[in-house]
C-alpha cells in the first residue's frame, strides 16, 4: 500500500510543479494551452494503450463498454453538479473563478484527478508495479491543469499560499485515493478489473474533452492539434522502452 500511495503522490506532485512554474515564469495563456494540449495527448494515449488495449487482451468487449459508459455519465454528472454549485471555472486561466465557489473549485479538481490516482493504486495489485507510462501521463496532464488554474486563481485574487495549500491537500487527497484502489484490489481480488478499468478510462476521456481540451484551443488555436500528437507521441515512446 506505501508503494500505492507513493505513486498516487508523485503522479500529483505535478499539481504543486505546475504552480510553481506558473508564478516564478509567468507563461503566457498561449504558451499554458499549448501544454495543456501535450499533457492531453500523453494521457489519451495512456488511456488508449494502458487501459483499453489491456481490456481488449483480455477479451472483453461487454465489460469495455458498460464500463467506459459508466465511466462517462458518471464523471458528466459529478461535473455537472460541481458546476452547477460554482465550480465551472476551476481550470479557466482567465480570472474567472473570482465568481465561483472555492469548496467546488476543490471538489472539481479533486473529481479531475480521483480516476488517475485510483488506477495507479490498482496497477500495483494486478501488475506487481506501477506502468511508467501511465504514471508519466498523469505526472504531464496534472502538470498544465496546476498552471492554467494557478493563473486563472492568481488573475481572480487568490492568495497563492491558498492555492498552494490547495494543491498540496490534492496532492495529500490523491496519495489516498491510489491506496484506496489497492485496497480494494487487495481486499477483493476476484473484482473484475477490466471494468474498473473501463470505467477510468471513460471517465478520463471525458475530463479530457470537457475541461482540458476546450482551455487548449480557446488560447492556443490551430498549434493544439500538434502538441497533442506530440504528447501521444511521447507517452507511447516511453511505454515501449518501458
Amino acid at each position: 500500500m506505501l508503494e500505492a500511495t507513493a505513486f498516487g503522490a508523485l503522479g500529483s506532485s505535478a499539481l504543486l510543479v505546475g504552480a510553481g512554474l506558473t508564478y516564478w515564469l509567468r507563461p503566457s495563456r498561449v504558451v499554458i494551452g499549448c501544454v495543456m494540449a501535450f499533457g492531453a495527448g500523453t494521457l489519451i494515449s495512456a488511456v488508449a494503450f494502458e487501459l483499453v488495449l489491456d481490456i481488449i487482451e483480455m477479451d472483453r468487449p461487454v465489460h469495455l463498454a458498460v464500463g467506459l459508459s459508466l465511466g462517462a455519465l458518471a464523471f458528466f454528472a459529478g461535473d455537472l453538479w460541481i458546476d452547477s454549485r460554482g465550480g465551472a471555472a476551476r481550470k479557466r486561466s482567465t480570472g474567472e473563478q473570482a465568481d465561483g465557489s472555492p469548496l467546488a473549485i476543490v471538489l472539481g479538481t479533486l473529481l479531475d484527478g480521483v480516476p488517475e490516482s485510483f488506477i495507479l493504486g490498482l496497477t500495483v495489485v494486478t501488475g506487481g508495479g506501477v506502468s511508467v507510462a501511465f504514471l508519466a501521463a498523469v505526472f504531464l496532464s496534472n502538470l498544465p491543469e496546476s498552471m492554467a488554474a494557478s493563473y486563472g486563481l492568481d488573475k481572480a485574487g487568490w492568495k497563492r499560499s491558498n492555492t498552494v495549500w490547495m494543491w498540496t491537500g490534492l496532492v495529500a487527497l490523491s496519495a489516498v485515493s491510489a491506496a484506496f484502489g489497492f485496497a480494494v484490489f487487495s481486499a477483493m481480488p476476484t473484482l473484475e478489473g477490466a471494468l474498473v478499468q473501463a470505467f477510468a478510462a471513460g471517465a478520463l476521456l471525458t475530463m479530457l474533452a470537457d475541461t482540458m481540451m476546450p482551455e487548449a484551443f480557446e488560447f492556443s488555436g490551430k498549434a493544439v492539434g500538434l502538441f497533442t500528437v506530440l504528447g501521444f507521441g511521447v507517452a507511447i515512446a516511453i511505454s515501449s522502452v518501458e
